[in-house]
């Protein structure tokens, strides 16, 4: 695909330069090259000087027929979102660099558009469902105008405003919209999203702004406010793989203690709950601060001795 549209594009082209475009060898260029004349592609070579190869009477094939919205729909399996192979997505990469400069743009922006976070919040459970909206605000996204967006807070006050589209994340079932505000960047929750309507105002892009790191920032935030306690110990280097599969995004590993342990932060929303899942790492973990899940845990082994012995 990507050597017939530079053949389309360029009308001639040498296997050297299909081999620097796709970043393959000269041998495969040409195996390629050869390839498509056998399937029956128009295609034939000219040799000598600015020799190359051409397609019969400048002939177009159907990939002529792809268009802008094609062309994006293609490549939003070549971003980050996508569970395609790694295979697939660099000969998407590949097929790129040929697409015609109209094309390219907006491909690119499908490939950034979205950002998938399979961690989960809370207990939440479920596949990601598709929002009402969804499609319109990724559209918006893609081709960089602003919208007039109707929304439904948690407090279930609705409010409209103009926000400038920035990505959109999937994390566990839930979609949502990163986007510049008079207030500064924001997230909306996409179903809560009442109406969008595009502006056509183009979207003011900070030129460093990248989707996932912007997300992994406002997660972490997140998690902050939602788990504000942060529970300070001590583990031994062989407990450290089982507080990261316990407690996953909530541990922070520091750096080595004199004795040859590590130090680490526990989040948590209450002493009594973080103090239950430590109870049973006794093994692996000391607790050095605060003083109230210290406290919670001596009382939670004093009352297993007494029942147990």
């Amino acid at each position: 695909m990507a050597i017939l549209l530079l053949l389309q594009h360029r009308q001639q082209v040498t296997a050297a330069e299909v081999a620097r475009e796709l970043e393959v060898s000269e041998r495969t260029a040409r195996r390629d090259l050869d390839a498509l004349g056998m399937a029956g592609v128009p295609v034939y070579s000219v040799q000598g000087r600015g020799g190359g190869w051409r397609l019969v009477g400048g002939a177009r094939t159907d990939l002529s027929g792809l268009t802008a919205g094609e062309a994006r729909a293609l490549f939003l399996v070549a971003g980050p979102a996508s569970s395609a192979t790694p295979a697939v997505k660099a000969a998407l990469r590949k097929l790129l660099h040929a697409l015609p400069e109209p094309f390219r743009e907006q491909a690119e922006a499908a490939a950034s558009s979205i950002v998938m976070d399979p961690r989960r919040w809370g207990s939440s459970r479920g596949e990601p469902r598709l929002p009402r909206f969804l499609d319109a605000l990724q559209d918006a996204v893609i081709r960089g105008v602003q919208v007039r967006l109707g929304y439904v807070d948690r407090a279930g006050a609705e409010t409209e405003r103009t926000v400038h589209p920035l990505g959109i994340v999937a994390k566990g079932p839930s979609w949502y919209l990163v986007a510049g505000t008079e207030a500064g960047r924001r997230t909306f929750r996409i179903d809560r999203v009442t109406s969008c309507l595009p502006t056509g105002d183009p979207v003011d892009r900070p030129s460093d702004f990248d989707l996932a790191e912007s997300w992994r920032a406002i997660a972490d935030e997140i998690d902050r406010r939602r788990m504000p306690l942060e529970v300070r110990a001590v583990c031994t280097l062989g407990g450290i793989g089982v507080l990261r599969i316990g407690f996953g995004g909530r541990l922070e590993v520091g750096g080595p203690t004199a004795d040859g342990r590590v130090e680490v932060v526990i989040r948590g929303s209450d002493e009594y709950v973080v103090a239950g899942e430590l109870a049973g790492l006794v093994a692996w973990v000391e607790v050095t601060g605060p003083p109230g899940v210290r406290e919670r845990l001596a009382a939670m082994g004093k009352a297993l001795t007494e029942r147990y012995g």
